[in-house]
């Protein structure tokens, strides 16, 4: 398989920590790794025996800067997008420059900001998407949903199994992210699960998608990757789900369960870790938390107490103290929004 890692958002919902200089997949959550460095090495014990990753003209540099102190550097293409056009026109730079290359090859298309808890889970998914793959599938990973999540998009399977393939199914239909009603409406069914934004399928496939539901794009990519490139700009602004997978009649989904999060918030990054007696995550060594409930707190340099508070947000970063309540975690383009007005570049 060859591994396409998505690593070019910026990760605004994890401001300030994460920003134009640090986006999320480059900031250190978790073991004092890059969340770039953790999708990288689970790839590769994975069996991906090359790995391109796809970013942009700014982050290039910055990504670039990662790689290059990695023992599997040789094995890694870094692949800069001319401009931000979602993630159906990223998938199609890198079919531009490996279908010639490799036209019977495994493509996975992996976001980096994914955090992964049982490792062998993952790889067995993989292993079973590869097998739907190599039976002409456009394979996704669907994630066994163990509450009624509002952050996600979701997965309806139907009964049929593809082959002989253990709990791999047709699937039914795509779901936007629900309201709460409507979300434990689909966990009672036991037939959704959270949509991963994982796909997996041959070379060949995923060129046959482009030509069947972006041909705009598809004449352009078999062309060759630097005329790909030259056309880049006339591309929509298009997701793979979007423009291909709600699409699709070879779309099968893998019904997963490896400890997934999509760190894509504070409310997920709160998932990373254990709950003091107070229901507060608290990350940092400096933290004195005095009469403190349902609080996530991520301290860096400076010492911070808290007192009498409920259900806030706080994090610290070498020129940012941000405070904001949990329920509005949700919300940064209001702020994002406000330092723009204020021309606060700096802070972005």
């Amino acid at each position: 398989m060859i591994a396409v890692i998505l690593a070019g958002g910026r990760g605004t919902r994890l401001w300030p920590e994460s920003r134009k200089h640090r986006p999320k997949q480059l900031c250190k959550f978790v073991d004092n790794r890059t969340m770039l460095d953790h999708t990288i090495d689970r790839l590769s014990l994975s069996g991906s025996k090359r790995i391109a990753i796809i970013t942009n003209d700014e982050l290039y540099p910055l990504i670039k800067e990662v790689v290059s102190i990695r023992p599997d550097a040789d094995i890694i293409d870094i692949l800069s997008e001319p401009e931000g056009k979602n993630t159906a026109p990223a998938v199609g730079l890198v079919l531009s420059l490996y279908h010639q290359k490799y036209p019977q090859e495994i493509i996975g298309i992996f976001p980096a900001d994914h955090h992964v808890l049982d490792i062998d889970a993952f790889k067995d998914s993989i292993t079973r998407a590869c097998l739907a793959a190599n039976e002409g599938h456009l394979a996704t990973i669907g994630i066994t949903p163990n509450r009624p999540e509002t952050g996600y998009g979701y997965i309806e399977k139907t009964r049929y199994e593809v082959g002989e393939i253990p709990d791999v199914y047709v699937v039914s239909s795509f779901y936007e992210k629900p309201d709460y009603k409507t979300a434990s409406n689909y966990i009672a069914t036991g037939n959704h699960m959270w949509n991963s934004g994982i796909y997996i399928g041959k070379t060949s496939t995923l060129i046959d998608e482009f030509r069947d539901h972006l041909p705009e794009i598809y004449e352009k990519l078999i062309l060759g990757h630097e005329e790909y490139l030259k056309h880049y700009s006339s591309f929509p602004n298009i997701s793979l789900d979007y423009g291909i997978a709600e699409k699709s009649n070879r779309i099968a989904v893998v019904s997963s369960d490896f400890g997934w999060s999509d760190l894509g918030s504070w409310n997920a990054f709160s998932e990373l870790y254990p709950l003091d007696e107070n229901n507060n995550v608290c990350h940092g060594e400096n933290i004195i938390a005095i009469e403190t409930d349902n609080c996530v707190i991520k301290q860096s340099h400076k010492n911070i107490v808290t007192f009498g508070l409920d259900n806030t947000l706080i994090v610290e970063t070498d020129d940012v103290i941000f405070v904001a309540d949990r329920s509005r975690c949700q919300d940064f383009s209001v702020i994002i929004d406000k330092l723009k007005k204020q021309n606060r570049e700096d802070l972005l």
